[in-house]
């Protein structure tokens, strides 16, 4: 698994960056990979400066020659893919169109070629390896993400979809129910009724999607006093998508793996949570001890919500991720609306060297809905949801 050759555009125009996203250990960089790294992403950026109007003009009104430091590169905040159509390939080339999705017409359009998606999967393949994630054993799946009709274009489909090749399926379960007119539901209770099902089958069980609604199942299995259950011990969570609009300490991580450790028997190194979006496809799952490592095949900085100067580790700001791995679009360097902190890897006791981030908040942006708001909408449309 992730051993296979991937296609790249043009290999000769495109050799350091094959060469970076191509390295296969996530975590582990040799002596000259910095360097290595900045000879992709310059590669990178002379490939969009060629390929796409808009990404020239920005480079040319900026500060950045490739004799500068990353930091100087101009980035794209990710709202921006929620207007603009970019792309820097043939259109005859996207190999794959995704959407995050929302209520209120504002939506990422992502164009990928075979290169950037099938890079990206294969990075997914190398760190679920890594950390011990891939099983030959068959596991029941309950997803709590859209049913696939009518979603197949969503990016958290999509990919909770795909994470579903890493344990030979034995039955799946969508909690978000499609009920047509381009609508999902949440469907509780047979969401307890699966769980039941799979407790009696004894099979591993695979959690996967949005944390809101895994809190939400948790609460009414202990307000109805169902379980607490001792699931297969190499069942785990792979969650994301995030909480956006629910940022509260009452569905904290921390609790959350508390009542998964309690009610389902999960064991606690076995529930993670996994940060991405499709404007930056990098896969960062988190360690054993539930911190976001960044791989290889990317650069994270933190900047100064008032200043968007680079700030260093332990300061809050706003969230950029640096990577060489995408060519359809110039996305290879992109501001999130997430607030974070970047620690240095010595930091985490899972012995792990590469630096992590930690998640600490959102900005406040109300003119579109993510994937995850959405979620949120049907969770409270929900008998008894939050609000």
């Amino acid at each position: 698994m992730g051993s296979e050759l991937i296609h790249i555009p043009d290999l000769t125009l495109l050799s350091e960056v094959y060469k970076v996203c191509s390295t296969p250990g996530p975590y582990n960089t040799c002596k000259n990979f910095a360097e290595d790294f900045k000879h992709a992403m310059i590669q990178n950026i002379n490939w969009h400066i060629e390929r796409n109007a808009f990404y020239r003009n920005l480079i040319k009104a900026s500060k950045w020659v490739e004799s500068s430091d990353l930091s100087l590169l101009p980035f794209i905040h990710a709202n921006f893919f929620k207007k603009h159509e970019v792309i820097s390939i043939p259109k005859e080339k996207v190999f794959l169109h995704l959407t995050s999705s929302g209520t209120t017409g504002q939506k990422s359009q992502i164009f990928f070629d075979e290169w950037t998606i099938k890079s990206a999967q294969r990075m997914v393949d190398w760190i679920f390896k890594h950390y011990g994630l891939v099983s030959q054993e068959k596991a029941n799946y309950l997803l709590y993400t859209y049913e696939p009709e009518g979603a197949d274009k969503l990016g958290t489909a999509y990919t909770d979809n795909f994470l579903c090749k890493y344990a030979p399926i034995n039955k799946v379960f969508y909690a978000l129910r499609f009920e047509g007119g381009g609508r999902h539901s949440f469907d509780l209770f047979g969401t307890l009724r699966a769980i039941d099902e799979f407790a009696q089958e004894g099979l591993p069980l695979r959690i996967l999607g949005f944390p809101a609604f895994l809190n939400f199942t948790l609460d009414k299995m202990r307000e109805l006093k169902r379980g607490p259950y001792q699931f297969h011990p190499e069942s785990m969570t792979f969650l994301g998508g995030g909480w956006k609009g629910h940022q509260d300490k009452a569905i904290s991580k921390i609790e959350l793996y508390q009542k998964a450790e309690e009610l389902l028997g999960f064991q606690n190194a076995r529930l993670r949570d996994g940060y991405g979006s499709v404007e930056h496809c990098i896969p960062y799952v988190e360690c054993a001890y539930h911190n976001f490592h960044i791989p290889i095949w990317s650069k994270v900085l933190i900047r100064d919500p008032a200043t968007l100067k680079v700030l260093p580790f332990g300061r809050p700001g706003f969230l950029q991720f640096i990577s060489p791995y995408i060519t359809s679009v110039p996305a290879n360097s992109v501001l999130m609306g997430d607030l974070a902190v970047l620690h240095a890897g010595t930091e985490c006791r899972c012995g792990l060297e590469a630096d992590y981030f930690e998640i600490v908040g959102r900005a406040g942006i109300k003119a579109g809905k993510s994937c995850a708001v959405q979620a949120l909408d049907i969770l409270k449309r929900s008998a008894g949801g939050p609000t």
